[in-house]
């Protein structure tokens, strides 16, 4: 198998050190913000050149490469007893290693993105899972989930889930999920569990032929590329309909461009057609909603969105400069001011339009 043998070849090179008397040493791309760059051509971030060297010639860097064996080791065993173990997990389990043990998870959570960039495959094929769920899907489309038994089991995103919808497994990859029937015109990605129950209820998806995923706030990994499959394999347009502040925008920029967490993926989970139908500062004002002042992390984190590349458009610098002018921030919510009604008989089809989704 591709992953295990990528892990052997960890282990190899280490063990090649020692038998040539070398200090043992393994190479990574330098996981720091000044080593991040902006794919223009792709869209999304990317690591740069600057490289990072993990050596036992240091003592903090000789536990960090036996913690490596030993979480090589713990994901071999996994894979070959086909059970899978949360992050959470494997921290604890880390309690029986011995001098390899992890003093925080950050630090097991950050060796497993390390062995991802390392080997160039995914968490999910380390068989290592998150702790919070996927997204909740509702709409007119048929998915085919194998079952905990190997069977394989039709789910119409409609018929046959109650109101809290599908919900996204962690790995929705092929050989886990495929789309067998879909008849929607786009997917509408929505932040909030509140305004994601509002449309449901207004059955949004059906008057709008419409895919509503909640994103749960930043959304998680597979509801990232869950979308992202929707959009290259069905040719559905994203749209992606968040509150009016910096956190949300950049909620916005991780579906659409990635994070800076994950650059090492990007491409794998960013989807750079994803569009903004969120709440603008100028809806602020050309709704007259409700709003409340921002604070003071809000204004940096805008100004920082100033400098920002994937802000860089002439319509994201006009809006976040118009939010700093108002001083205001608005909620999705903001739009119950008019009606429960309103978002669904008048906001988002007057957003859909602008962007030739709907005819008057």
């Amino acid at each position: 198998m591709q992953v295990i043998e990528k892990l052997n070849a960890i282990a190899k090179k280490i063990y090649d050190d020692l038998t040539r008397n070398e200090i043992p040493c393994l190479s990574i791309p330098t996981r720091a913000k000044s080593n991040i760059r902006f794919d223009s051509k792709f869209s999304v971030w990317k690591y740069g050149s600057s490289k990072s060297l993990r050596s036992a010639k240091t003592l903090d860097g000789a536990y960090m490469l036996l913690r490596t064996m030993y979480v090589a080791d713990f994901i071999k065993k996994m894979i070959e007893m086909r059970k899978s173990s949360t992050l959470r997990e494997m921290y604890y389990i880390s309690e029986g290693w011995g001098l390899a043990k992890f003093n925080s998870q950050q630090e097991s959570d950050s060796l497993a993105e390390d062995l991802e960039i390392m080997t160039g495959c995914l968490r999910e094929e380390f068989r290592l899972r998150p702790e919070e769920d996927g997204a909740r899907v509702i709409g007119n489309i048929v998915i085919e989930e194998v079952t905990r038994s190997g069977e394989k089991r039709k789910i119409h995103c409609q018929d046959d889930v109650g109101d809290a919808g599908y919900s996204i497994p962690y790995n929705v990859e092929k050989e886990k999920i495929r789309f067998r029937e879909i008849d929607a015109d786009f997917v509408l990605a929505i932040e909030t569990g509140g305004m994601f129950d509002r449309l449901v209820e207004n059955g949004f998806d059906k008057s709008h032929r419409a895919i509503l995923v909640h994103l749960k706030g930043q959304p998680a990994r597979s509801t990232r590329r869950f979308i992202k499959r929707l959009n290259e394999e069905e040719k559905l347009p994203v749209f992606v309909f968040t509150d009016c502040d910096p956190w949300s925008y950049r909620i916005y920029a991780s579906v659409a461009y990635g994070a800076i967490k994950t650059a090492h993926i990007s491409e794998y989970l960013a989807t750079p057609a994803a569009q903004f139908l969120g709440v603008t500062p100028s809806d602020i004002v050309n709704y007259d909603l409700p709003t409340d002042t921002l604070t003071k992390e809000d204004i940096k984190a805008l100004k920082s969105e100033l400098t920002d590349p994937r802000f860089g458009s002439k319509f994201w610098k006009d809006e976040i400069k118009l939010q700093l002018k108002l001083n205001k921030k608005s909620e999705q919510q903001a739009l119950a001011k008019y009606g429960l009604d309103y978002v669904t008989e008048v906001y988002l089809p007057e957003k859909l339009m602008q962007f030739g989704m709907l005819r008057k």
